[in-house]
């Protein structure tokens, strides 16, 4: 896995339609602070300015959209930033069979950059190439995004910078008489289960406290549910790093988001912790902490 506590700067570069913005959007979710688009005379003191400032992560679009002088001058600012940052810094080169691109562009109706100046895409298709060899020819990485679907370049990515695939699970107590979180991937329905609400001295007390759980041992359904919760959460979660997903939430609710979503959740929290992989590390939150 990556020593983050180092510098690691990408410069992502490639052919126009390939998939440079999806893969910057890749590194921006695994935490790499991008910037696109930027003139190269300005991409040294960025740099330096952001590593000052304890941005470890640093990915770098560049292209044709770049003023011509700019990319050929890359090899100077590539010098630079070798120089100052070793073997920290990496070029990421994306590219497509030329028949991939011209149906990409017919398909999304984009006009490529260098068209103006072209007459035509083949032409433009082939000034590029041109254009972008002073960058071509340093990379270090190269993904041919011809025949990969965004899950499957997501995955080139992660392997080629050598991080790890994590998905954060984070789950969700919540009362339903404040609504239903939207953004859920799973909903679990606890208030078919024994309410502390009804006894008097619980009340101001939440699933957290020691009486409350106490109350809940003598009613086994409550730890049933939670059990069946963490069985079908911990055999179905894991198909999720297979995914191109960074983030999934697992709400429960009760109907005041203070005694039975609380415990359940807590409880579910706990048993996902020995059921999941290392790279599916667990939050537990509660939405409604701000009414107790």
């Amino acid at each position: 896995m990556t020593d983050i506590q180092h510098p690691q700067i990408i410069i992502v570069s490639g052919r126009s339609g390939s998939g440079k913005t999806s893969v910057l959007n890749i590194l921006e979710d695994f935490g790499y602070y991008v910037i696109d688009n930027l003139p190269l005379s300005l991409i040294n003191q960025a740099v330096d300015d952001l590593i000052t400032n304890n941005v470890k992560q640093v990915a770098l679009g560049i292209d044709v959209r770049n003023p011509n002088a700019d990319l050929s001058a890359f090899e100077s600012v590539y010098e630079t930033l070798i120089d100052r940052y070793q073997n920290a810094v990496k070029i990421l080169y994306v590219t497509a069979q030329e028949g991939v691109l011209v149906a990409r562009f017919w398909a999304t109706r984009r006009v490529h950059p260098l068209l103006p100046t072209a007459n035509n895409l083949p032409n433009a298709l082939a000034r590029e190439i041109e254009l972008l060899k002073p960058i071509a020819t340093h990379a270090d990485i190269k993904i041919d995004t011809s025949t990969l679907n965004i899950h499957e370049l997501k995955e080139k990515v992660r392997q080629h910078i050598g991080l790890d695939n994590v998905v954060t699970v984070n789950i969700l107590s919540f009362g339903f008489k404040h609504g239903t979180p939207i953004d859920a991937d799973f909903t679990f329905d606890v208030r078919i289960l024994p309410n502390p609400h009804w006894q008097e001295n619980l009340r101001p007390q939440t699933g957290r406290d020691d009486a409350v759980k106490a109350f809940f041992a003598d009613y086994p359904e409550v730890d049933d549910m939670a059990n069946d919760i963490g069985n079908f959460l911990g055999k179905w979660l894991p198909q999720f790093l297979n995914n191109n997903r960074y983030l999934v939430t697992v709400a429960i609710g009760c109907t005041g988001g203070k005694h039975r979503s609380v415990y359940v959740a807590e409880k579910v929290g706990e048993l996902l912790k020995s059921r999941l992989p290392a790279n599916m590390p667990i939050i537990v939150k509660h939405r409604e902490k701000r009414y107790w």
